[in-house]
């Protein structure tokens, strides 16, 4: 987030897009509504009819898949009306010019076709969102996982740009992330193309710098994402997998093509707090203590540092993730950590946006990086204040791409997916609490009273859902919160999960799968 949870409360109008924001990111959720009640506006653009939507001024549902289209219709009427702020372009930004050129061939017409909407809607919007001076975007993975999910979130990026809503309170661009410490894993390295704090791989100065840090030489390879070591460990090119607080024979799009691969491999590791079906596949598991059960750091969505403190003795043969690796580290000739403490000082010498954090500081409250200095005791509360820490912040426009996967006359559905208020991810944790079971037990498939009076479906009957990968059995539920054309499922059960249906196919820069939008069919049993 380039802004703070806390500035929700500050801003005139928040735009919120791919984001179930209430039932995924509940505490952001209850902020966005009270920013609500206290006079600020609100548009929601998705799919289904989410709670936000019944707080919304403008609810936009839209096409799933079709978030770009909705983005350049609404630059095309801030460019075409003049509600631009050229004070922030001309000092901020590069690339207007040729953004507008390409932006003024998209019409608001094509838009409102192409997503399904009314177009007043769409004009409405931009107008909103743009003539607003303290204007914010939240998204989540209605906007990253589409095989254009770059493309989607650099079209927030030039909204909020030409609009100069960025390095201000109460503004900004803002991803909600979908774990405790996904933010954190990043800032560490746990992408395959970066050393920690975002220095790339076959940079020279950055393999210096951590070959020098780590007493090691490194390899100049890239990592591989995801989809990659799946590929590879079908075609044992990859013979070992390490599975770390990750459940990927749930999790992962085409189940029965990530079972394939998985069988494939020579030896599997899993590190996890609780034994999930990835687990079936290990050869080892190291059970790993909970947060509860170890101290350390986590970094959240707002990028901000908070100190975790062991509340509860471990248990039989668990031992914290730090201490692991560690152990196993030192098994490979490397010199170990002492301490969770020890680590984070460590990272303060890799990553100079933690250099001014210390555990001291800690102890009182977190922080948000970037700190650099030891005298600055907050943080960075919003970034980009001077401007976009690049120097300029670069306009790139995005055409519009159709889905991988489009409706036919035998797969006359488009199957999105994602999360409910009661579990989280794959039920590795949450599947043992007894009450949100009670609320929410089994696998389910939304689908609009019209089509399912069609298919003489009833609320609750066992249905089939087949997609070219797979069918999965689940039960119907009947909602009008969702359009005609689309079935809703979330990937939290392993029995009925949506996943053995969902698309592989990938965006060509992050490879990040098209788990959004699939063609798939809906039979009665």
């Amino acid at each position: 987030m380039t802004n703070s949870i806390g500035e929700i409360g500050k801003s005139k109008v928040i735009f919120v897009i791919g984001s179930n924001t209430t039932e995924n990111h509940p505490v952001i959720g209850a902020k966005i509504k009270q920013a609500v009640k206290n006079g600020a506006k609100l548009i929601v653009a998705d799919a289904r009819q989410i709670e936000l939507a019944s707080y919304a001024d403008i609810y936009i549902k839209l096409k799933p898949g079709t978030n770009i289209a909705l983005l350049n219709a609404m630059l095309n009427v801030i460019i075409t009306e003049d509600l631009c702020d050229y004070k922030y372009i001309e000092k901020n930004t590069e690339g207007f010019s040729t953004l507008k050129e390409n932006i003024l061939k998209f019409t608001p017409e094509m838009g409102a076709s192409i997503c399904g909407v009314d177009i007043e809607l769409i004009k409405e919007a931009a107008r909103l969102y743009a003539k607003s001076k303290r204007s914010a975007i939240y998204y989540a993975m209605g906007i990253t996982q589409f095989k254009t999910g770059t493309s989607g979130v650099m079209s927030v990026s030039n909204l909020a740009m030409i609009t100069g809503n960025l390095g201000k309170e109460g503004t900004g661009i803002n991803p909600l992330r979908g774990q405790n410490n996904v933010q954190g894993s990043c800032d560490m390295g746990c992408l395959p193309e970066y050393y920690p704090g975002y220095l790339s791989t076959d940079d020279p100065k950055a393999i210096e710098k951590f070959e020098k840090l780590w007493n090691t030489k490194l390899s100049k390879k890239k990592g591989l994402t995801v989809p990659y070591m799946l590929k590879g460990l079908h075609e044992k090119k990859i013979k070992f997998m390490y599975v770390f607080g990750e459940n990927p024979i749930v999790s992962d799009p085409d189940t029965n093509h990530v079972k394939e691969c998985f069988s494939h491999a020579e030896f599997v590791v899993c590190q996890d707090i609780f034994f999930n079906e990835t687990c079936e596949y290990a050869d080892v598991i190291l059970p790993a203590a909970d947060f509860a059960e170890k101290d350390g750091t986590f970094t959240n969505t707002e990028r901000k540092v908070q100190r975790v403190r062991k509340a509860l003795p471990l248990k039989g043969m668990c031992k914290p993730d730090w201490l692991i690796i560690s152990e196993i580290m030192e098994l490979f000739g490397h010199k170990g950590f002492s301490s969770p403490e020890d680590i984070f000082n460590e990272i303060r010498q890799a990553i100079p946006n933690f250099y001014g954090i210390t555990y001291e500081k800690l102890e009182k409250s977190g922080i948000q990086w970037p700190c650099t200095s030891l005298e600055d005791t907050k943080g960075t509360k919003f970034m980009h204040k001077n401007g976009p820490i690049r120097g300029k912040g670069i306009l790139i426009y995005q055409d519009y791409e159709e889905a991988d996967e489009v409706t036919s006359e035998e797969y006359p559905f488009i199957l999105t997916t994602g999360r409910n208020l009661y579990h989280y991810h794959t039920r590795t944790m949450t599947g043992k609490t007894k009450g949100l079971n009670e609320e929410s037990s089994e696998s389910y498939v939304e689908i609009h009273p019209n089509k399912a009076k069609e298919l003489n479906i009833k609320n609750g009957d066992k249905v089939r859902v087949s997609s070219k990968r797979g069918s999965v059995e689940t039960k119907a539920l009947v909602t009008d919160k969702i359009l005609e054309e689309v079935v809703f499922m979330t990937f939290h059960f392993a029995e009925g999960n949506c996943n053995a249906l969902t698309n592989t196919a990938l965006d060509p820069i992050c490879n990040i799968s098209e788990l959004k939008v699939c063609a798939v069919k809906v039979e009665k049993l």
